[in-house]
Protein backbone atom coordinates (compact mmCIF):
# COMPACT_ATOMS: atom_id res chain seq x y z
CA UNK A 1 0.00 0.00 0.00
CA UNK A 2 1.22 3.52 -0.82
CA UNK A 3 0.93 5.91 2.09
CA UNK A 4 -0.96 9.15 1.63
CA UNK A 5 2.05 11.32 2.44
CA UNK A 6 4.60 9.36 0.39
CA UNK A 7 6.09 10.15 -3.03
CA UNK A 8 3.85 8.42 -5.55
CA UNK A 9 6.32 8.60 -8.47
CA UNK A 10 9.37 6.63 -9.43
CA UNK A 11 12.83 7.81 -8.29
CA UNK A 12 13.95 8.76 -11.81
CA UNK A 13 10.84 10.93 -12.18
CA UNK A 14 11.84 12.88 -9.08
CA UNK A 15 15.18 13.69 -10.66
CA UNK A 16 13.60 15.07 -13.86
CA UNK A 17 11.26 17.65 -12.27
CA UNK A 18 11.63 21.01 -14.02
CA UNK A 19 13.73 23.31 -11.80
CA UNK A 20 11.52 26.25 -12.79
CA UNK A 21 8.71 26.19 -10.16
CA UNK A 22 6.10 27.86 -12.40
CA UNK A 23 3.95 25.13 -13.90
CA UNK A 24 5.69 22.45 -11.83
CA UNK A 25 3.99 19.72 -9.86
CA UNK A 26 5.47 19.70 -6.35
CA UNK A 27 4.85 17.65 -3.21
CA UNK A 28 4.67 20.46 -0.65
CA UNK A 29 4.40 20.48 3.15
CA UNK A 30 1.06 21.84 4.38
CA UNK A 31 2.87 24.20 6.75
CA UNK A 32 4.25 26.04 3.72
CA UNK A 33 0.74 26.78 2.43
CA UNK A 34 -1.93 29.32 3.32
CA UNK A 35 -5.41 29.34 1.85
CA UNK A 36 -6.71 32.47 0.11
CA UNK A 37 -10.39 31.55 0.57
CA UNK A 38 -11.53 28.68 2.74
CA UNK A 39 -13.51 25.88 1.11
CA UNK A 40 -17.27 26.36 1.40
CA UNK A 41 -17.90 22.60 1.26
CA UNK A 42 -20.08 21.17 4.07
CA UNK A 43 -18.14 19.92 7.09
CA UNK A 44 -19.53 16.43 6.50
CA UNK A 45 -18.01 16.33 3.00
CA UNK A 46 -14.61 17.30 4.36
CA UNK A 47 -14.74 14.81 7.26
CA UNK A 48 -16.04 11.91 5.13
CA UNK A 49 -13.54 12.54 2.33
CA UNK A 50 -10.69 12.73 4.87
CA UNK A 51 -11.64 9.29 6.17
CA UNK A 52 -11.86 7.93 2.62
CA UNK A 53 -8.44 9.41 1.84
CA UNK A 54 -6.87 7.74 4.88
CA UNK A 55 -8.51 4.42 3.98
CA UNK A 56 -7.25 4.52 0.41
CA UNK A 57 -3.75 5.47 1.52
CA UNK A 58 -2.73 7.27 -1.68
CA UNK A 59 -1.60 10.78 -2.50
CA UNK A 60 -3.99 13.32 -3.99
CA UNK A 61 -4.34 12.76 -7.73
CA UNK A 62 -6.11 16.13 -7.94
CA UNK A 63 -3.45 18.75 -7.12
CA UNK A 64 -3.98 21.91 -5.11
CA UNK A 65 -3.40 25.07 -7.16
CA UNK A 66 -0.92 27.44 -5.48
CA UNK A 67 1.06 30.59 -6.23
CA UNK A 68 4.06 32.22 -4.56
CA UNK A 69 3.13 34.30 -1.52
CA UNK A 70 4.89 36.99 0.51
CA UNK A 71 3.42 35.76 3.82
CA UNK A 72 4.30 32.08 3.52
CA UNK A 73 5.94 30.15 0.73
CA UNK A 74 2.74 29.40 -1.24
CA UNK A 75 -0.88 30.53 -1.29
CA UNK A 76 -3.75 28.16 -2.15
CA UNK A 77 -5.92 29.73 -4.87
CA UNK A 78 -7.70 26.68 -6.27
CA UNK A 79 -8.96 23.27 -5.10
CA UNK A 80 -9.15 24.53 -1.54
CA UNK A 81 -11.37 21.53 -0.78
CA UNK A 82 -8.40 19.19 -1.34
CA UNK A 83 -6.33 21.33 1.01
CA UNK A 84 -9.08 21.29 3.67
CA UNK A 85 -9.43 17.50 3.43
CA UNK A 86 -5.66 17.02 3.68
CA UNK A 87 -5.65 19.10 6.86
CA UNK A 88 -8.54 17.11 8.32
CA UNK A 89 -6.81 13.83 7.42
CA UNK A 90 -3.69 14.96 9.25
CA UNK A 91 -1.44 14.73 6.20
CA UNK A 92 1.90 16.46 6.09
CA UNK A 93 2.17 17.02 2.32
CA UNK A 94 -0.01 17.38 -0.75
CA UNK A 95 0.68 17.52 -4.45
CA UNK A 96 0.43 21.09 -5.75
CA UNK A 97 0.63 22.71 -9.15
CA UNK A 98 2.47 26.03 -8.99
CA UNK A 99 1.09 28.82 -11.18
CA UNK A 100 1.79 32.49 -11.72
CA UNK A 101 -1.59 34.22 -11.38
CA UNK A 102 -2.46 37.88 -10.77
CA UNK A 103 -5.17 38.83 -8.29
CA UNK A 104 -7.69 39.66 -11.03
CA UNK A 105 -7.18 36.18 -12.52
CA UNK A 106 -7.90 34.27 -9.29
CA UNK A 107 -11.71 34.27 -9.87
CA UNK A 108 -11.10 32.31 -13.09
CA UNK A 109 -9.12 29.65 -11.21
CA UNK A 110 -11.84 29.38 -8.56
CA UNK A 111 -14.56 29.19 -11.22
CA UNK A 112 -12.70 26.43 -13.07
CA UNK A 113 -12.37 24.55 -9.77
CA UNK A 114 -16.15 25.05 -9.24
CA UNK A 115 -15.44 26.82 -5.95
CA UNK A 116 -17.17 30.03 -7.07
CA UNK A 117 -20.04 30.72 -9.45
CA UNK A 118 -19.08 33.13 -12.23
CA UNK A 119 -21.41 35.99 -13.16
CA UNK A 120 -22.16 37.67 -16.48
CA UNK A 121 -22.34 41.39 -17.18
CA UNK A 122 -25.95 41.79 -18.31
CA UNK A 123 -25.02 44.92 -20.25
CA UNK A 124 -22.79 42.94 -22.63
CA UNK A 125 -23.95 39.31 -22.36
CA UNK A 126 -24.92 37.52 -25.56
CA UNK A 127 -28.38 36.09 -26.16
CA UNK A 128 -27.01 32.58 -25.64
CA UNK A 129 -25.39 33.58 -22.35
CA UNK A 130 -28.60 35.22 -21.09
CA UNK A 131 -30.58 32.10 -21.98
CA UNK A 132 -28.13 29.80 -20.17
CA UNK A 133 -28.16 32.04 -17.08
CA UNK A 134 -31.96 32.28 -16.87
CA UNK A 135 -32.38 28.52 -17.35
CA UNK A 136 -29.81 27.92 -14.60
CA UNK A 137 -31.69 30.14 -12.12
CA UNK A 138 -35.13 28.84 -13.13
CA UNK A 139 -34.06 25.22 -12.53
CA UNK A 140 -32.85 25.85 -8.98
CA UNK A 141 -34.99 24.27 -6.22
CA UNK A 142 -37.72 26.67 -5.07
CA UNK A 143 -36.54 29.28 -7.59
CA UNK A 144 -38.86 32.31 -7.85
CA UNK A 145 -38.24 32.18 -11.62
CA UNK A 146 -39.39 28.59 -12.15
CA UNK A 147 -42.74 29.75 -13.60
CA UNK A 148 -41.44 32.31 -16.09
CA UNK A 149 -41.38 31.79 -19.85
CA UNK A 150 -37.61 31.71 -20.33
CA UNK A 151 -37.79 32.08 -24.12
CA UNK A 152 -39.93 35.21 -23.85
CA UNK A 153 -37.76 36.68 -21.10
CA UNK A 154 -34.58 36.08 -23.09
CA UNK A 155 -36.07 37.76 -26.17
CA UNK A 156 -37.21 40.86 -24.30
CA UNK A 157 -34.00 41.28 -22.31
CA UNK A 158 -31.77 40.72 -25.32
CA UNK A 159 -33.79 43.22 -27.40
CA UNK A 160 -33.57 45.99 -24.78
CA UNK A 161 -30.76 48.61 -24.89
CA UNK A 162 -28.89 46.87 -22.08
CA UNK A 163 -25.54 48.54 -22.68
CA UNK A 164 -26.83 51.66 -20.88
CA UNK A 165 -28.21 49.83 -17.83
CA UNK A 166 -26.68 50.38 -14.41
CA UNK A 167 -28.70 47.78 -12.49
CA UNK A 168 -31.38 45.12 -13.00
CA UNK A 169 -34.43 47.31 -12.39
CA UNK A 170 -35.29 48.03 -16.09
CA UNK A 171 -36.09 44.33 -16.51
CA UNK A 172 -39.21 44.75 -14.40
CA UNK A 173 -40.68 47.03 -17.10
CA UNK A 174 -40.09 44.60 -19.97
CA UNK A 175 -43.21 42.53 -19.18
CA UNK A 176 -41.24 39.31 -19.28
CA UNK A 177 -42.53 37.82 -16.03
CA UNK A 178 -39.63 39.06 -13.90
CA UNK A 179 -41.21 41.43 -11.41
CA UNK A 180 -39.64 43.50 -8.59
CA UNK A 181 -38.85 41.58 -5.43
CA UNK A 182 -37.69 37.96 -5.24
CA UNK A 183 -37.80 37.37 -9.00
CA UNK A 184 -35.64 40.35 -9.82
CA UNK A 185 -33.33 39.65 -6.87
CA UNK A 186 -32.81 36.07 -8.11
CA UNK A 187 -30.94 37.43 -11.13
CA UNK A 188 -28.09 38.55 -8.86
CA UNK A 189 -27.03 34.89 -8.73
CA UNK A 190 -25.89 35.06 -12.35
CA UNK A 191 -25.73 38.71 -13.41
CA UNK A 192 -24.05 41.95 -12.47
CA UNK A 193 -24.54 45.17 -14.44
CA UNK A 194 -21.79 47.51 -15.60
CA UNK A 195 -22.64 49.90 -18.47
CA UNK A 196 -20.73 49.16 -21.64
CA UNK A 197 -18.01 51.64 -22.50
CA UNK A 198 -18.43 52.79 -26.08
CA UNK A 199 -15.13 53.20 -27.96
CA UNK A 200 -14.35 56.79 -28.89
CA UNK A 201 -14.65 56.14 -32.62
CA UNK A 202 -18.14 54.71 -32.11
CA UNK A 203 -19.23 57.66 -29.97
CA UNK A 204 -18.89 59.92 -33.00
CA UNK A 205 -20.68 57.53 -35.36
CA UNK A 206 -24.33 58.60 -35.27
CA UNK A 207 -25.34 55.66 -37.42
CA UNK A 208 -24.54 53.18 -34.60
CA UNK A 209 -26.02 54.94 -31.52
CA UNK A 210 -29.64 56.12 -31.36
CA UNK A 211 -29.79 59.86 -30.67
CA UNK A 212 -32.77 60.62 -28.41
CA UNK A 213 -33.23 64.10 -29.85
CA UNK A 214 -33.74 62.59 -33.31
CA UNK A 215 -36.22 59.98 -32.12
CA UNK A 216 -39.99 60.12 -32.44
CA UNK A 217 -42.08 60.43 -29.30
CA UNK A 218 -42.97 56.74 -29.54
CA UNK A 219 -39.31 55.73 -29.83
CA UNK A 220 -38.43 57.91 -26.85
CA UNK A 221 -41.08 56.20 -24.76
CA UNK A 222 -39.74 52.76 -25.69
CA UNK A 223 -36.23 53.87 -24.75
CA UNK A 224 -37.48 55.35 -21.47
CA UNK A 225 -39.29 52.10 -20.73
CA UNK A 226 -36.14 50.03 -21.27
CA UNK A 227 -34.21 52.37 -18.96
CA UNK A 228 -36.71 51.88 -16.17
CA UNK A 229 -38.09 55.45 -16.17
CA UNK A 230 -41.30 55.56 -14.15
CA UNK A 231 -44.39 57.17 -15.67
CA UNK A 232 -42.75 57.43 -19.10
CA UNK A 233 -46.08 57.04 -20.94
CA UNK A 234 -47.39 60.35 -19.57
CA UNK A 235 -44.26 62.44 -20.08
CA UNK A 236 -43.83 65.11 -22.74
CA UNK A 237 -40.98 64.97 -25.23
CA UNK A 238 -38.78 67.46 -23.36
CA UNK A 239 -39.40 65.65 -20.08
CA UNK A 240 -38.45 62.33 -21.64
CA UNK A 241 -35.22 63.78 -23.03
CA UNK A 242 -34.29 65.16 -19.61
CA UNK A 243 -34.97 61.91 -17.76
CA UNK A 244 -33.13 59.85 -20.39
CA UNK A 245 -30.06 62.08 -20.08
CA UNK A 246 -30.19 61.72 -16.27
CA UNK A 247 -30.07 57.92 -16.72
CA UNK A 248 -26.61 58.28 -18.17
CA UNK A 249 -27.55 57.89 -21.83
CA UNK A 250 -24.68 59.31 -23.87
CA UNK A 251 -25.74 61.50 -26.77
CA UNK A 252 -22.94 61.54 -29.36
CA UNK A 253 -21.84 64.87 -30.80
CA UNK A 254 -22.71 65.91 -34.30
CA UNK A 255 -20.21 64.55 -36.83
CA UNK A 256 -17.63 67.07 -38.04
CA UNK A 257 -17.34 67.41 -41.79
Amino acid sequence: MILADSWCIFPWQVMTIDPDPIGSLRYLPLNELEVLEESTAPEFAIVATARLWRQCGVSNCLPVVVRASAQVRYQVIGNAFVYAVAQKAGLERVWCIIVQIADHEVPLVRALAREAEPKLNLATATREEIAAALRHVALQPDSPLKSINVTNAVHRIDSAPRHAWRDHTPIADLKCGITPGKKLDALEQVFYVTPEEIPQEEKTDTRKIPIPELMTLGELKLLAKSLGIAGYSKLRRDELLLKISRKGWTIPPEPVD
